[in-house]
């Protein structure tokens, strides 16, 4: 199906763009009263996240509200462990739990390489179901949690400020941490050009705890796996948004993938010089900037969109947008990205 708007994908490949494309980590959910709505009526997120028509619907409310150029799947990196047996429940104000965390040899044979459709069909018809509705309006973006990230959830059990436990099994039993990481890899793989097949244009991977990690345990238990991923997916652009890792944008412009996400802590002409002029980059201004005024947003908008310049630039923020963000402050941020872009090349 040809786009309508293919703005995100030609600035993803380094192509010439009529102005920067923008859209929101996190934009279908909780800052959007119709996301709430839709939320309210069920008995919790994974349900919403389980079932394809909702899951389409609440993907789709922001291309609607917000004028994005592009939807992100409604879904969540944790489906993948899940998917490999290792389940999770998500708590109102407290986050994911797991029940039953991977903590020995023995928890890890109780895991399987997941199949995508035996083991996450629901996923992937929401992707066809979303598809279908957009009509080709804008991009539709799949994605998944880095191995590291997901073993880290695995585990620790839930969300935590250190990760402790799973830090310290890099040290205490790496080949089993390997081990975990391979299995996890594998069914990512698989669960991504599943995504790519149901009709995901552009595919992001979140390594949402790289930075908790040291460089040199990030080269051994974490890049090599982002970069099978990358290796692994070639028909549609690669993201690749690992927070926190500013020592590491170096080991990403190797990588296999056309755009590397930037969090609002890195500078953005640093980065550039480090990644080189052969990737795009997105991001990265700081979500709490959507607290302030509308004059200050667009002030700070324009200041970042022109030291990212024209080119080989996806606005974003540089984390996922906050949950208590007045939506029109999200959508001043928008307009102000299409405006100033629009003027720049007009």
């Amino acid at each position: 199906m040809q786009l309508k708007n293919d703005l995100l994908l030609r600035a993803a490949k380094g192509e010439a763009v009529e102005r920067t494309p923008v859209w929101l980590m996190r934009q279908a959910g909780r800052i959007l009263p119709e996301y709430r709505a839709v939320r309210e009526s069920l008995s919790g997120f994974k349900e919403l996240v389980e079932t394809p028509e909702l899951a389409a619907e609440v993907t789709i409310q922001p291309v609607d509200i917000l004028d994005v150029d592009a939807a992100i799947i409604f879904s969540d990196i944790l489906v993948v462990p899940e998917a490999m047996g290792c389940t999770y429940e998500m708590i109102e104000k407290r986050g994911p739990i797991f029940p039953n965390t991977i903590r020995t040899e023995a928890d890890v044979k109780k895991l399987r390489v997941a199949d995508p459709h035996e083991h996450l069909h629901y996923v992937l018809d929401a992707i066809k179901v979303t598809k279908k509705a957009l009509n080709g309006r804008v991009p539709l973006i799949g994605f998944a949690g880095a191995p590291w990230t997901i073993l880290a959830y695995m585990v620790e059990g839930s969300g935590s400020k250190t990760f402790s436990n799973a830090r310290g099994l890099l040290y205490t039993n790496p080949k089993m941490a390997h081990q975990l990481l391979r299995m996890i890899t594998d069914t990512t793989i698989a669960y991504l050009q599943a995504q790519v097949e149901a009709g995901a244009n552009l595919i992001q991977v979140f390594d949402s705890w790289a930075g908790i990690l040291s460089p040199t345990q990030y080269r051994e238990f974490a890049l090599p796996y982002i970069s099978e991923i990358c290796d692994a997916i070639r028909n549609v652009p690669v993201t690749v948004f690992a927070k926190g890792a500013f020592f590491a944008l170096e080991d990403f412009s190797k990588l296999n993938c056309e755009t590397i996400g930037l969090d609002w802590n890195m500078e953005i002409n640093a980065a550039r010089q480090q990644v080189g002029p052969n990737k795009t980059l997105q991001g990265n201004m700081d979500p709490c900037l959507l607290y302030s005024s509308f004059d200050t947003i667009q002030h700070e908008t324009i200041k970042m969109l022109k030291e990212f310049g024209p080119q080989r630039h996806i606005a974003n923020l540089g984390h996922g947008v906050y949950p208590d963000t007045d939506p029109e402050k999200v959508k001043c941020f928008i307009q102000t990205v299409k405006e100033y872009g629009g003027a720049v090349k007009g």
